[in-house]
């Protein structure tokens, strides 16, 4: 009896401390940081001037943690960031001081800015905490956009652009950013009120990387799995119909006056669709699609033997597109969308 009592005892104890460790497994790192965020008490105005009632009302993130160069202590420049919402957009004010008096480091104003080369501020989205997928949102000193669909927990794909609002106001001892991104440019889970988040920051004069939640310096601040926590007062509203059609029409004519032939005339007709059908699902249509108004590709002089590789630009192609980029190798890749409608036009597809 008292050694069936025992070996009971011993499986209990078993089952205890197995349950503890998966529980410490599933839980977030960075679980104790946590940003409140509560619907605008009054209308914002997107100006870069902190003076809006809702501003003053709003939780404030701080204390940022230095990463790089050591990641050992609080970071030496303040940041401060403020979110609230509406029915339609998220807002957030970003105040950025400085320590080193001289004009911020400015790469360009093109969108999608070489992160390095720039003072600026980014901040990462997950919105379905799977510490996997998610969104970045960033802007520099001077409020050039900086945006793309996260995958791999960490990568960022910048061909992902989308319609927000940047406003970058320059003072003294500090620059203000202030944002305003539609629900209708993100996807997220109906009915959830915590998301992962974490913001980060790069000051070139004093050459500091800096975020709200603490990421250890061999990982890039990007990563998900180092996100903190976004508590919504409300799970975020749905989003109202988003229908999105870009329709086109080409025509030309054509005429041998040395043949005195008659003219040809030739035309064309097509659209593209997307359709949010919820608020994480979206439907992409497109009928006789026409590429011509697509981001042309970087001019590159090929020497070699080898064809080049140019990233996939064709929106109807990014939707989702992180789901097949990391099949094979980067030399051999099993699903390649660019080569798609080369050898056979695309008449429709969903």
């Amino acid at each position: 009896m008292s050694a069936t009592f025992t070996r009971l005892k011993q499986a209990l104890l078993l089952c205890a401390g197995l349950f503890l460790f998966l529980s410490a497994q599933g839980q977030k790192i960075n679980d104790k940081y946590r940003l409140h965020i509560r619907k605008a008490s009054s209308p914002i105005r997107v100006d870069g001037v902190l003076d809006e009632q809702a501003w003053l009302d709003a939780e404030v993130a701080t204390d940022f943690y230095s990463v790089l160069p050591m990641d050992t202590s609080f970071a030496r420049v303040k940041t401060e960031v403020r979110m609230t919402y509406d029915d339609q957009q998220i807002y957030m004010i970003v105040t950025c001081f400085h320590l080193l008096p001289g004009p911020y480091y400015v790469e360009s104003l093109r969108r999608d800015w070489t992160f390095g080369k720039n003072d600026n501020f980014i901040f990462f989205f997950d919105t379905f905490n799977d510490l996997t997928s998610g969104f970045a949102f960033g802007a520099n000193a001077v409020g050039a956009q900086w945006d793309g669909i996260m995958y791999e927990g960490s990568k960022v794909d910048l061909s992902w652009d989308n319609k927000w609002v940047t406003v970058a106001k320059t003072y003294e001892d500090r620059y203000i950013l202030e944002l305003a991104i539609p629900f209708k440019s993100i996807r997220y889970k109906k009915g959830v009120s915590e998301w992962g988040v974490n913001f980060s920051r790069l000051d070139l004069k004093t050459t500091e990387k800096s975020a709200w939640a603490p990421v250890p310096r061999q990982f890039p601040t990007a990563s998900l799995a180092y996100t903190g926590v976004l508590v919504w007062d409300q799970p975020p509203p749905v989003p109202g119909a988003n229908i999105s059609v870009i329709p086109y029409a080409l025509g030309r004519t054509t005429k041998d006056f040395s043949q005195d032939a008659k003219a040809d005339y030739h035309g064309e007709l097509g659209a593209d669709a997307k359709i949010a059908l919820n608020s994480s699902l979206n439907l992409d249509l497109t009928v006789n699609p026409d590429f011509s108004q697509v981001e042309v590709d970087q001019q590159v002089t090929n020497l070699d033997r080898f064809e080049l590789f140019f990233p996939e630009r064709r929106q109807f192609f990014l939707e989702n597109g992180d789901l097949f980029a990391n099949f094979g190798y980067s030399t051999i890749r099993p699903f390649f969308s660019r080569r798609i409608g080369l050898g056979v036009p695309i008449q429709f597809g969903a």
